[in-house]
């Protein structure tokens, strides 16, 4: 049994971080972190924890906690995690960053993009990127973990087995994506009231997203070669879930059975990537509440192009629940413990 502590615990993700958590095996929060609520029962926060957290909320002293707990996750907004971690903390506990402190490895790529100095830049290097189904083996002797984003997750996810097999042209990706309300977090934003949400979808962050360099970076890695894309995100009136359409063309021509051979090379073994049946798209409401990404692809030979699709709970596969994937990763623990919920519909 491990010792896990959790600063941001009453954010959307630490929330569900404290959900998964009660029903894992080998894992026992000691430190529910959290600025706003220091002090007050959990319980009181998110009252569906009512007699089954009994803990209340403690601050975010990462100094402190490393001494307590075995790892740590922190929920937090950008530049937190950056700014507590050092060379002692490391060395006493393993670290899971949900935010985008160490995903970029260029600390000039971060700070232009997130228009905030790193505070600490040398640990970008040692950071590995928690993409589970790519990056396994380096997961496994980590200390400091950069739980990707959300955004980023779906859209390697669906994308990646084109290009690790070169059958598409990196210059032709073009990214249409869509998310439900939770991923801009839970504080209050005039953007985010029901009455501004409901009955509408807009466009946001609009070639300027900043999970754009991040999705460059990853898919750069599976071409090898650098990769420029355009990604617009969408805002849905849905709580959960995350939807990729993304377009390419292809290199040159290929049949379903070559392409549906490429997924299966990479994906027929994993326990959280879902390859659906021919001309099944992906949706939201299939994945939802689970640690599940659905994949699939259609080609049109009219325009020499394929479409790839994926989607996936941003909360879990997209947040939480890829954090608990990784620290499984990290302790040696089943890869799947405490993330075996099945997708709950409705």
């Amino acid at each position: 049994m491990i010792k896990v502590g959790i600063i941001g615990a009453t954010g959307y993700a630490g929330a569900e971080l404290v959900r998964i958590l009660m029903n894992h095996k080998e894992a026992e929060i000691k430190w529910y972190g959290s600025r706003s609520y220091i002090e007050k029962p959990y319980a009181d926060v998110y009252q569906n924890m009512f007699q089954i957290v009994e803990d209340t909320c403690l601050d975010d002293n990462m100094k402190e906690l490393a001494d307590q707990v075995d790892v740590i996750f922190t929920a937090t907004p950008q530049g937190f995690c950056a700014s507590m971690v050092t060379e002692d903390i490391l060395k006493k506990t393993k670290i899971i960053d949900l935010s985008a402190d160490y995903r970029i490895k260029d600390v000039h790529t971060y700070e232009a993009w997130y228009k905030i100095e790193h505070k600490s830049p040398q640990f970008l290097e040692e950071a590995v990127y928690g993409l589970c189904e790519i990056n396994r083996e380096k997961i496994k002797g980590a200390r400091l973990i950069a739980n990707p984003g959300c955004y980023p997750t779906c859209t390697t996810l669906s994308i990646y087995p084109m290009l690790k097999e070169g059958l598409i042209d990196p210059s032709t990706i073009i990214v249409d994506a869509k998310s439900g309300t939770s991923g801009a977090g839970r504080g209050a934003k005039v953007d985010n009231l029901f009455c501004e949400v409901n009955e509408s979808i807009k466009a946001y962050g609009v070639a300027n997203h900043r999970h754009t360099p991040e999705i460059e970076e990853q898919l750069g890695y599976a071409a090898g070669e650098p990769v420029l894309i355009n990604f617009t995100p969408h805002l849905v009136p849905m709580n959960r879930g995350i939807l990729i359409t993304a377009y390419a063309s292809l290199k040159k021509e290929a049949t379903y059975e070559q392409v549906k051979a490429a997924y299966d090379k990479y994906y027929d073994s994993e326990k959280f990537v879902r390859v659906l049946k021919k001309d099944v798209c992906p949706q939201t409401r299939w994945v939802k509440g689970s640690n599940y990404v659905d994949v699939n692809f259609k080609l049109d030979p009219r325009t020499n192009r394929i479409i790839m699709m994926g989607a996936m709970d941003n909360l879990m596969k997209g947040a939480a629940g890829q954090a608990v994937q990784n620290m499984n990763l990290m302790f040696g623990f089943a890869e799947d413990e405490g993330l075996k919920s099945v997708p709950m519909f409705p």
